[in-house]
């Protein structure tokens, strides 16, 4: 497996792999494929999302496929990176995808931003994705995450350690 650091010139790949995560698990994610598609579906749109200052944005391949994408994002407060954007083919589920791209962002987290801690947000239904993060040492924050998008309930705020 190879995790590969992104920049505004692979916007084509990430934009692949992220329609395909938006396709195939609405249920994860904030935002809907119908964001992405359409008026939103612009080649400096997606060069701006991989360009967002203060980020790192990687794609994980398994045999020359890519397979697996998760970001860095910094915050306004010190110590602190979200990830985001998190999403592995299902074809490549239960082979690590998941877990070196939680590491490669918690490693650059620590090294390129000094952080000490590393948050994200999950929605609440998503069992699979909760099991792994707090594999990994997330927690429960008790912290209000955004509205889920049929507005019945907020995300989860996790976060661990670094």
């Amino acid at each position: 497996m190879e995790i590969l650091v992104l920049s505004g010139e692979d916007w084509a790949v990430w934009r692949g792999l992220r329609l395909a995560a938006l396709q195939e698990a609405p249920y994860a994610f904030g935002s809907r494929l119908s964001d992405w598609q359409g008026a939103g579906d612009s080649e400096q749109r997606w060069r701006d999302r991989l360009t967002i200052p203060g980020s790192h944005n990687v794609l994980a391949v398994l045999d020359g496929e890519p397979v697996g994408m998760a970001s860095g994002v910094r915050t306004d407060l010190p110590g602190l990176v979200e990830l985001i954007s998190m999403w592995v083919a299902p074809a490549a589920r239960g082979s690590g995808v998941a877990d070196r791209l939680i590491e490669e962002i918690a490693s650059w987290a620590v090294q390129a931003c000094g952080a000490e801690k590393l948050r994200l947000a999950v929605m609440p239904g998503n069992g699979k994705a909760i099991e792994l993060y707090r594999r990994h040492g997330f927690a429960d924050t008790g912290e209000l995450g955004a509205p889920t998008p049929d507005g019945r309930g907020q995300e989860l705020v996790l976060a661990k350690s670094l």
